[in-house]
């Protein structure tokens, strides 16, 4: 394909755990935004799993839907941020599990139990769903990775594989520009994506004009 510039918007995927069976249960137990599928787990244990700023938020938003919320983390402390730790270990609802990963998840078309593993001793240990409830929720915010292999060796990128912009979503190479969650940047929501859009498209308007 040829064009007179490009656009680059292939944004970026919540990082898995990277255990077995996950994958199986995505939608159906494992879930990766709490302000999308907290209702579905309203009176129901839950576990979050990840220890920076947004697994602790999204740990203290879930408390408003569930029973119980579990922080499942790989280290002994938290990498949040201390006000938002602070908020956390006041909050009643809120457990910790230390230097723990999970390792398996179980169940017949629901999560019904997982297997965590401790970092530390390599003890492996069950946790089932309560009888009554049948299922709970596991909530995974350990980073998101970059859609960028594709440009690989061809555009700027920062250590992680976002692609390097300036303000006006111009990267190093002249005609190509990028918006969303594709860009290094400190919010990824959509609000900055659509603002990141809308001036890509202008300047890449601006571009073509410049370059007839």
């Amino acid at each position: 394909y040829e064009c007179k510039c490009l656009i680059i918007a292939t944004g970026a995927y919540p990082r898995p755990i990277g255990c077995k069976r996950e994958g199986e249960f995505v939608g159906k137990g494992v879930s990766f935004c709490a302000t999308c599928d907290a209702n579905f787990f309203e009176d129901l244990e839950v576990y979050v799993v990840g220890g920076g700023d947004s697994a602790v938020e999204e740990a203290l938003y879930l408390t408003k839907f569930a029973r119980k919320v579990t922080i499942i983390h790989r280290r002994d402390e938290l990498r949040a941020a201390k006000s938002i730790q602070e908020k956390a270990f006041a909050n009643e609802k809120i457990d910790f599990l230390w230097n723990s990963v999970v390792d398996e998840i179980k169940g017949d078309g629901l999560v019904e139990s997982m297997v965590v593993k401790n970092t530390k001793t390599g003890e492996l240990t069950e946790i089932k769903a309560d009888e009554e409830d049948g299922t709970f929720g596991i909530f995974v915010f350990i980073g998101f990775k970059p859609s960028s292999e594709l440009f690989k060796g061809k555009v700027k990128m920062d250590e992680k594989g976002y692609i390097i912009t300036d303000d006006d979503m111009k990267t190093d190479i002249p005609g190509v520009f990028a918006a969303g969650d594709i860009r290094q940047k400190s919010l990824r929501q959509v609000v900055t994506a659509a603002a990141d859009g809308a001036i890509a498209a202008v300047q890449a308007g601006k571009y073509i004009e410049e370059n007839e």
